[in-house]
């Protein structure tokens, strides 16, 4: 089982248009942002190869191709705004190549939203002509409820987004030891409610949002990002969804032990 970091980037992406500083003219390729995506990648208890898209980022295809994403059997949603849900039309090539349905699983505040935005998908009867549209089976899922996913265990947690209470998600195995399981991806965060710091506890492997150091109402900063890293105490803890003011190598440089920013393209089991 792997994670693979589709994209590390916030809703601007980087390079920012318009934009010369030192991050954005990087010739590190670690310095180079899409919007905030990952693929949970696994072997199901029959040998097959599964994936696991979380958001679907308006990035979506150049992901995809990049990383030679040829399938997605499951996508999870962490909340309905547009970094994280408006390439959701590309799964249609994935309905193609595969000739099935993906279920797609989200809060309600997140699928109404969905619903909303892509009419042509979950109301086809709407549709003047017929069109090439995806194929989704909605499926509302609540915090603290678990659910399985090819033999993967995912239980959706409370996330605080400001004022937004969206999902983050623990994967677990209940089939195997691992170093790397639990695994808890938490994008988006600036604020982590006790009962989810419990749920937490167990966690070997974290993903949390640090944008950047300068404070920010929705989003942790990357010292606040550190200090919920401690108290939740992982074996590692991988950074996501920074801005352009964090320049990879001296960012990084300046982590603690066991904690590191992520980058598009990084792998990690």
């Amino acid at each position: 089982m792997q994670l693979r970091f589709l994209g590390t980037g916030t809703s601007a992406g980087i390079p920012v248009i318009a934009c010369s500083c030192q991050t954005c003219t990087s010739t590190d390729q670690r310095d180079k942002r899409t919007r905030t995506s990952a693929t949970v990648e696994f072997t199901d208890p029959t040998g097959v190869q599964r994936v696991v898209l979380i958001d679907t980022s308006p990035d979506l295809r150049e992901q995809a191709l990049r990383e030679e994403i040829n399938r997605v059997d499951a996508i999870l949603f962490t909340h309905n705004h547009v970094d994280h849900t408006f390439g959701l039309d590309e799964v249609r090539r994935f309905n193609e190549v595969m000739k099935e349905p993906i279920n797609i699983y989200a809060n309600q505040h997140t699928m109404d939203a969905l619903n909303r935005v892509y009419q042509h998908i979950f109301e086809p009867h709407k549709n003047i002509q017929k069109s090439f549209i995806a194929s989704l089976v909605p499926n509302v899922i609540e915090p603290n409820n678990t659910f399985e996913l090819f033999g993967l265990s995912v239980t959706p947690i409370t996330l605080n987004h400001g004022k937004l209470p969206i999902l983050g998600f623990i994967f677990e195995n209940p089939n195997i030891e691992s170093d790397f399981l639990p695994l808890a991806y938490c994008t988006d965060v600036s604020n982590i409610p006790d009962e989810t710091l419990e749920l937490l506890a167990p966690t070997k492997t974290l993903v949390l949002d640090a944008l950047r150091h300068k404070p920010h109402p929705t989003h942790f900063t990357v010292e606040q990002a550190v200090g919920a890293a401690s108290q939740i105490n992982p074996s590692r803890t991988y950074l996501v969804h920074m801005t352009h003011d964090l320049l990879h190598t001296s960012t990084n440089a300046d982590l603690p032990n066991g904690v590191a920013l992520s980058y598009d393209g990084l792998i990690i089991s």
